[in-house]
Formats: structure tokens, C-alpha cells, sequence
């Protein structure tokens, strides 16, 4: 076996021996190493970058059965992040997602699943044809949105659903809240399923202390991770990672194959490859000072009359065992905006581009990319707005029926989701929709979390609380009607 040193980068020094190597390739990719590509195009990317544009060699390895440099790196990310196997995914954290459903659930079988979860989770688990068993989070209020789930839910859904295959949990939100993973972890292998981690926006929380406990130490059997969200990769580039106790390997091999390219960009691969030497050899220092310039940020932000930052004030709220600090939440609603409007003047009046905005928050992200200067345009773009820019939108109507308005019973669970989606549609107006079972998702935010999945079957109760909703000025997510006056069901 040879020696791992987090220092090298396998996969890369592989693609440059093969350009070095001068090779006249008749191989694809069609513009031959950046000779065939419009200049248009060349000339943003550079000739040395297309070279590295290389395909399958057997120099350069195979994504679907490594044995050489990318087995390497791959082996190396393992050993960093204290895996059994890591797996390198060039297709987003979505493939990823899509491969640890597969491996651990097939038709008909149980998971149990948050009621916020990803797109990407609801995604796996229409290609598998497993039964999602949905678990609430926690929400908060004032801020209108959703938190961890706690580990007494998920105790209480595994008494109902004690042959479930296993429970998936967000660590941690988009938001940067993390539950009480460990005990969440411990209770479900007490109850011998495995537990499936979206750590979609987790890659740097190996690196400092001041951040939550990243899924493999609460010992999860199996996580994706977004190296591209936080972290030095490229966009679409995240990493799977799991221990062999719970998890067949081979099965996740083959799931990993299904869903990625035959063709993986090596470019791609290549900077997964130099980001787990990054964190390796400087993870540690860089994240800490990310961490320090979102702790400053944060403050100067709590200090503009109208705006609210939340911190380390909500640890110990349901739902919410620790926080990641890099992630900026800024409530808006106190300068009467929605979160929206406020991205909207950041971008055109000040060229400050948000992550995300709902209806009270605007999102940002500090990470290894930020410095002093961008942390100081931020601050003074979000102060003079605040004097400027505050809007007369009345948010006590919203926020009476957010926190008044009971929230409906969990809708009963007719049609797995890839029966439904699959199956016979038509559409039909909401009004009138009761006792039909719904074909698509219908999200409000905040807070966030679905009213109804494909599925489902659709109560007079839900369509009053979604009527509420609208009223309020809720924006509706999900459905081919936005405004929610027709809804698609099942035949």
C-alpha cells in the first residue's frame, strides 16, 4: 500500500505528467487539449486548463473502479476525514444524495426522513421507491424558519416505524443550525438502522471547534458533502463518505456508478483532489479565520438599528444543539422589507450578491475566499440600506397567523412518491381537492417545509391553512400553479 501524504495531490500530478508527456491524443474530448476550442472560449479558460481537460487513460484512472491516482485521492479524503471510504462526485451533492438512498433503501422500503429535507432527498427517494416516513423540525418563529429535528422525534418515529431502513438528518441546514446529532445517532443504531446525513453545507466542519460536530465523529454511517459550498473545489464537486459497519460498500459503489457520468470532467476531479490537500495542510487556520471574520461581521450587523444577525442566543432552542458561525443570517422584516426586496437593492445598488433570501432573511456565506475588505463592503452596504432603503411592508398579518394558526395534522401517506409522480395526473381546483391525493409539493415559506408531497392525501385542513398562508402574503414553492388555485392529483 502506499504511504499517504496529505501533501500530494495524486490525481493532479497524474493529468500533468500525461500533458508533459507530449501524447498526440485522438481521444475525446473533442477539441484535443484546448487546439479545437473557439477562441471565444479558450481565451477565458486558457490553453493549460484545456489540456487538463483529459479522458480516460490508464494512466489517469477510472471514477467507477479506481485502482490507481484517483484511488489515491480518493483513499486520502478518507484518511482526512476518518471515513472507511470516501467517493469523489463530480454530478453536486444531489448524485451524492441520490447514491446513499439508493444503497440503503429500495421499493416499498421505509426511511425516515426530515419534512425540510433537500430537493435532492425527495429525489432519491422517487428513484428508489422507498416510503418517506416525514419527521417535523423544530421552527422558529421569529425568524420564520426551520430548525433541526430533535432526538426525541426521531426516537418517536422509530417506535412507530421500528422496520424503517434508516433516518436521514440535515447537518447542518442551510442556515449553518445543527441538532443534537450524537444522541440522534445513538438512539437509531440502538434501534440497528443506519443513519444517512445530508452535510451538504458540513465540508469544513472537521476544521475548527467552533462549529458543529461534523457527522462521521457523531458517528453517521454514511454523509455527502458539498466540497464546492464552503471549501476550495468547484462547483458540482462534493464528496460521499462512509464506514462499513451499516453500509454494504459495494451496493454504494454500484449506486455511485448509476447516477454519475461515464465521462467525469477530470478538471473537476482534479480540484477535489487539491481541496482535500488544502484543508489537510491549512484547513485548520483557514477556517478559523473565517470563523473570526463572521464573528466580526456578525456583530457589526447587530449593531445597525432594524437589522438581527442570530448567534449563539438561540443554542438550547428546540431543534438547535450548535451553530456554524459562517453563516450569515441577516433578518430584514425589522426595516419592513422582505428578504427579496433586500437582495434585490444589495445587487443593483451596491453589487453585494446574496446566497439565498426568504421572506424575513437574507443569507451570506464567509469562507476561505473572504478577507477584511469584503467583510467591511458587506457591512457598509447592509447600514447605509438600512438607512435608505426600509420599505412599509406589514408583516402582522404574516406573523399573527405564522404563530397562531395551529399547524396541520401530518397528511396520511397513500402512494409512495414515485407512484405518484409516475402515475396518472390531472389537475383540479384546490377548493375542491379534498380526499384526492396530491402528485406535486407544495412548500410556504417560512417556514419552509412542505404542506403536502407527492403522495399525500390533501384534508380540508390543509387547504384552510394554505388559504391562511396566502392571505398572509406567504410565498408558495412547488407546485406547476403557483398561485395555488389548481393543485395536480392522482387518477
Amino acid at each position: 500500500m502506499p504511504v499517504l501524504n496529505q501533501s500530494d495531490t495524486p490525481l493532479l500530478a497524474a493529468m500533468n505528467n500525461y500533458v508533459a508527456d507530449g501524447t498526440v491524443p485522438f481521444h475525446t474530448p473533442g477539441h484535443k487539449q484546448g487546439k479545437g476550442m473557439h477562441p471565444r472560449l479558450e481565451s477565458i479558460l486558457g490553453r493549460k486548463t484545456l489540456a487538463l481537460d483529459l479522458a480516460l487513460m490508464a494512466e489517469l484512472d477510472d471514477l467507477h473502479e479506481p485502482h490507481g491516482c484517483i484511488k489515491l485521492a480518493q483513499d486520502l479524503a478518507a484518511s482526512l476525514y476518518g471515513a472507511d471510504h470516501s467517493y469523489f462526485v463530480v454530478n453536486g451533492t444531489t448524485g451524492g444524495i441520490y447514491a446513499m438512498i439508493l444503497t440503503i433503501a429500495g421499493p416499498g422500503d421505509k426511511i425516515i426522513v426530515p419534512r425540510n429535507a433537500h430537493r435532492s432527498i425527495i429525489g432519491g427517494i422517487i428513484l428508489s421507491g422507498a416510503i418517506p416516513v416525514f419527521i417535523h423540525p423544530e421552527t422558529d418563529r421569529e425568524l420564520g424558519l426551520a430548525m433541526g429535528v430533535t432526538p426525541l422525534t426521531v426516537e418517536e418515529a422509530i417506535q412507530k416505524h421500528p422496520d424503517a431502513k434508516g433516518v436521514v438528518i440535515i447537518n447542518p441546514t442551510y442556515y449553518g443550525v445543527a441538532t443534537d446529532l450524537k444522541q440522534i445517532v445513538d438512539i437509531v443504531h440502538k434501534h440497528g438502522m443506519a443513519v444517512v446525513v445530508d452535510e451538504a453545507h458540513g465540508p469544513h466542519l472537521k476544521f475548527n471547534d467552533a462549529l458543529p460536530m461534523q457527522a462521521l465523529d457523531a458517528g453517521a454511517d454514511i454523509c455527502a458533502q458539498s466540497t464546492h459550498k464552503i471549501v476550495g473545489a468547484m462547483t458540482q464537486c462534493s464528496m460521499v463518505h462512509c464506514r462499513a459497519d451499516r453500509i454494504s460498500v459495494p451496493r454504494l459503489k454500484a449506486m455511485l456508478q448509476l447516477v454519475q457520468s461515464t465521462s467525469p470532467n477530470y478538471i473537476l476531479l482534479a480540484s477535489l483532489d487539491v481541496a482535500r490537500m488544502q484543508l489537510a495542510t491549512e484547513g485548520n487556520e483557514l477556517v478559523q479565520r473565517a470563523v473570526e471574520l463572521a464573528g466580526w461581521v456578525r456583530d457589526e450587523i447587530n449593531a445597525i438599528p432594524g437589522l438581527y444577525c442570530f448567534g449563539r442566543e438561540k443554542i438550547g432552542n428546540p431543534g438547535v444543539h450548535s451553530l456554524d458561525p459562517t453563516k450569515i443570517t441577516v433578518t430584514v422584516k425589522g426595516l419592513g422589507l422582505k428578504g427579496a426586496e433586500a437582495e434585490r437593492i444589495l445587487r443593483e445598488h451596491y453589487k453585494v450578491q446574496v446566497e439565498l433570501s426568504d421572506m424575513y432573511n437574507i443569507l451570506f456565506l464567509i469562507t476561505f475566499g473572504d478577507g477584511e475588505k469584503e467583510a467591511r463592503v458587506l457591512v457598509d452596504a447592509l447600514r447605509d440600506m438600512a438607512l435608505k432603503y426600509g420599505g412599509k411592508n406589514d408583516f402582522s398579518l404574516m406573523d399573527d397567523v405564522y404563530s397562531q394558526v395551529t399547524y396541520p395534522d401530518m397528511p396520511e401517506q397513500v402512494l409512495s412518491p414515485r407512484q405518484a409522480l409516475f402515475g396518472q395526473t390531472r389537475t383540479v381546483p384546490f377548493t375542491e381537492a379534498a380526499g384526492k391525493i396530491c402528485a406535486e409539493i407544495i412548500t410556504f415559506y417560512p417556514p419552509g417545509i412542505p404542506l403536502l408531497c407527492p403522495g399525500e392525501r390533501i384534508s380540508e385542513d390543509v387547504i384552510e391553512y394554505c388559504r391562511r398562508l396566502q392571505d398572509a402574503g406567504l410565498h408558495i414553492s412547488g407546485p406547476e400553479d403557483y398561485l395555488l388555485k389548481t393543485v395536480k392529483v392522482v387518477e
